[in-house]
């Protein structure tokens, strides 16, 4: 199982020291990049999640590409 924690800036080394004492744990940090493009994408699933449940109005792709 994959877990995401978000943990702050000063306690990240803790943290991770932490985990790693556990046999059963491999953790090691991402990048502010990485970190960025995952909250993305988690997002993007999210708002996909809403328009199949009708929550959430989806855009045609010849608009969108239109838009670029």
């Amino acid at each position: 199982m994959k877990v995401l924690v978000d943990v702050s800036d000063n306690k990240g080394d803790f943290i991770l020291e932490l985990l790693n004492n556990f046999t059963f744990v491999k953790a090691r940090p991402i990048s502010p990049a990485k970190a960025k493009l995952l909250d993305e994408i988690m997002e993007a699933v999210e708002n996909l999640n809403f328009v199949k449940q009708g929550k959430l109005k989806a855009r045609p792709a010849k608009e969108l590409l239109n838009e670029l």
